[in-house]
């Protein structure tokens, strides 16, 4: 087995060309999954709150960003963005912010999701009561409701990101050097270690994955316990 090229090129698998060039491999994975998951909070935020308005211009929007958004293969969004967005804008964007702006989209939707089933977890005299204190309903949702909402939605969030680190595996189409690009690059200039090299990687997103899975049963057990003390 051919253990030597993986570590002759660890380092290449956590930083890329880094600091020589650019950044790569798993730093890039992270630094992907990390502007992702918080560029889709807020889109799916403001998206989730859309699908919960009783108001049919802003319900039928979301709802529909929704279900297309679910309903596409992420490969897809990822060539789409990258080959027939610059031609609507008329201009081309980078792979590395194509690759973002589409883990973006798709994960909002997702947030959107989660948003909406937290908000409708809590029970309904929330709302009532907000309201009857003089709030306005805007009001009594960005200071009542969403504070005890994005609480609960926490192990959710979690989760999410998960995915989002996974899916980030997919923007190697582009040429973006993230974990998975770097490893294919080592193995098309090696030849020798396939096998290590994938194995590698698979135990590199298998321990990311499973420490924030673990934490998010974590979360599970402690908003559990909270719920029950209230």
């Amino acid at each position: 087995m051919q253990w030597d090229v993986v570590a002759t090129n660890f380092d290449y698998l956590l930083f890329g060309a880094y600091p020589e060039g650019p950044l790569g491999g798993l730093a890039m994975t992270i630094l992907m999954a990390l502007g992702s998951i918080f560029g889709a909070f807020w889109v799916g935020l403001v998206v989730g709150l859309m699908r919960l308005s009783p108001r049919a211009w802003l319900k039928w929007p979301a709802m529909v960003y929704i279900e297309i958004i679910r309903g596409v293969p992420l490969i897809m969004l990822i060539l789409w963005f990258y080959f027939l967005f610059p031609i609507l804008i008329g201009k081309t964007l980078p792979a590395i912010q194509s690759a973002m702006v589409t883990l973006v989209v798709f994960t909002s939707a997702y947030i959107a999701e989660i948003v909406r089933a937290g908000v409708q977890a809590l029970p309904k005299g929330q709302m009532e009561a907000s309201r009857a204190t003089g709030l306005s309903k805007m009001q009594a949702m960005i200071y009542v409701i969403l504070p005890q909402a994005l609480r609960n939605m926490i192990p959710s969030f979690v989760n999410q990101f998960v995915s989002v680190t996974k899916d980030t595996s997919l923007v190697y189409v582009l040429g973006v050097t993230e974990l998975t690009r770097a490893a294919v690059q080592v193995n098309n200039r090696t030849l020798s270690a396939p096998m290590e090299l994938y194995m590698t990687i698979l135990v590199m997103y298998f321990v990311i994955c499973y420490v924030l899975t673990s934490y998010s049963r974590t979360l599970e057990r402690k908003m559990a316990r909270y719920q029950a003390r209230g």
